[in-house]
């Protein structure tokens, strides 16, 4: 098999060209029959609303309300256990602490903790927080990924074979395989970057032990950076940022996948790769990377960041795809949900602006407040809206992680490092109520009986 050394896997022959358009024309289904059969694609009717899929009693995602019998757009409102998640910021931000492992004690057990519950969570987070020996040489730094998803799923994956109850799906396992994976994550993530780095990017290599003591966003930044070093607020306006990521519904793609594939009785591990394959994709957890390359194109195009004209110019071009990447879209603008605000992004704006005065950058956070207003008024001229449009919590994250000078390759990950305790909590309750595989159907639209042709004949 020597001669196979050379073959490179990676290239798309003619021939694989050829085959994939025979695959493509015979894939392809008339839209117009999707009408016809009533099919809810992507599971949302005509108006985007979600098919009712299931039940849940960890999250509630609010954008309308009722008058006169009739459900109106609204300013959104994101509950955790039935707490407004602005109360909660609020709250927590108020006394001074953070809030991420609070939010994830209350997803998980359905309860804010007292003082001593918190302290013992915290306690079992801190001790869990480690990797097993030799992990960090043997799996994360051999092949590093430029990809830090694929990373942190295969190091989810490798978890499997440590584990001498892998597959026990009993509540208490399955529970405190989840809060290993909560504590973990931040460490594969920066490990597998920080082998990423080194190996593809010729920097130096630094391995920081965690620290027990510290909260999960003091952790980030304590693992990532070369000194360790942070300000209170950026630990702070991280942690508010894991805190408004880590829970969003039931019917987001990586939850949904969280229960589908839960509900197959499958292992802990390979439901929160799965999860993790979810959230990769650029529609679901990429969306503020493209939020910062855009900013990054919009700056060199507009001269006059202050100018209005210039500004909505530049957003028209966008929308008339002669701007950015020329896809039409205005990115971190509009939610298939929320339409007057997102409260996400209504709860991180004002961290973002004192952030933005600690590191000089108001003049460029006065250029996302300027798109934020413009926006939506560029957007009505040129499509009919069904619903407000509004920024979405994309729109200001992104501009948070570069003012932290976090990588760009982990901005998704951290997206997951806070996700993980939403999709623990989802598998947890599927478990607590599966009684069925989940299967929807499939309306098969091909010919039947076909006469079968010898293969002479063909």
């Amino acid at each position: 098999m020597e001669h196979m050394n050379d073959f490179d896997y990676s290239m798309v022959t003619p021939e694989l060209e050829e085959l994939a358009d025979l695959s493509y024309r015979n894939d392809l289904i008339d839209p117009d029959l999707f009408t016809q059969y009533d099919v809810k694609r992507g599971l949302r009717d005509l108006n985007g609303k979600g098919v009712l899929a299931g039940l849940t009693n960890i999250s509630d995602v609010c954008a309308t309300k009722e008058v006169n019998g009739e459900r109106i757009p609204a300013h959104g409102n994101l509950y955790y256990r039935g707490y407004n998640v602005k109360e909660l910021v609020k709250g927590f931000t108020g006394e001074g602490r953070f809030g991420f492992e609070e939010c994830t004690y209350l997803l998980l057990f359905g309860k804010l903790p007292d003082k001593k519950e918190l302290a013992r969570f915290n306690e079992l987070l801190g001790r869990y927080r480690s990797l097993p020996p030799t992990f960090v040489r043997d799996v994360i730094m051999k092949k590093p990924s430029k990809d830090m998803m694929n990373t942190l799923a295969r190091s989810v994956l490798t978890m499997y074979s440590y584990d001498d109850k892998a597959d026990d799906v009993s509540l208490p396992n399955v529970l405190r395989q989840c809060i290993q994976l909560i504590s973990a994550f931040p460490l594969m993530a920066i490990y597998g970057y920080q082998a990423y780095s080194h190996y593809h990017e010729n920097d130096s290599l630094y391995i920081h032990q965690p620290n027990p003591d510290l909260s999960t966003a003091e952790n980030i930044l304590h693992l990532l950076r070369p000194d360790s070093k942070y300000t209170p607020l950026e630990a702070q306006i991280l942690d508010v940022a894991l805190v408004v990521h880590m829970e969003h519904g039931g019917g987001n793609n990586s939850t949904f996948t969280t229960h589908v594939v839960t509900s197959s009785m499958t292992d802990t591990y390979a439901v929160i790769a799965a999860a993790l394959g979810s959230l990769k994709g650029p529609r679901h957890g990429g969306a503020n990377i493209k939020v910062v390359q855009m900013f990054e194109d919009m700056k060199e195009k507009v001269s006059d960041w202050t100018n209005e004209g210039q500004v909505a110019d530049y957003l028209n071009a966008l929308l008339d795809k002669k701007a950015f990447d020329n896809a039409g879209l205005i990115y971190g603008v509009g939610h298939a949900i929320y339409s007057l605000s997102d409260p996400r992004a209504v709860i991180f704006k004002s961290f973002v602006e004192k952030l933005s005065e600690e590191k000089g950058m108001h003049e460029e956070f006065a250029l996302y407040d300027l798109v934020e207003r413009l926006a939506p008024e560029v957007i009505s001229s040129h499509r009919k809206m069904y619903k407000g449009v509004s920024v979405n919590v994309d729109f200001y994250s992104g501009f948070v992680y570069r003012m932290l000078n976090l990588p760009m390759e982990l901005y998704t990950p951290i997206f997951a490092i806070a996700r993980i305790a939403g999709w623990s909590a989802h598998r947890m309750e599927e478990l607590a109520n599966n009684s069925k595989i989940i299967r929807p159907a499939y309306r098969p639209i091909l010919e039947q009986d076909l006469p079968y042709i010898p293969l002479t004949s063909r």
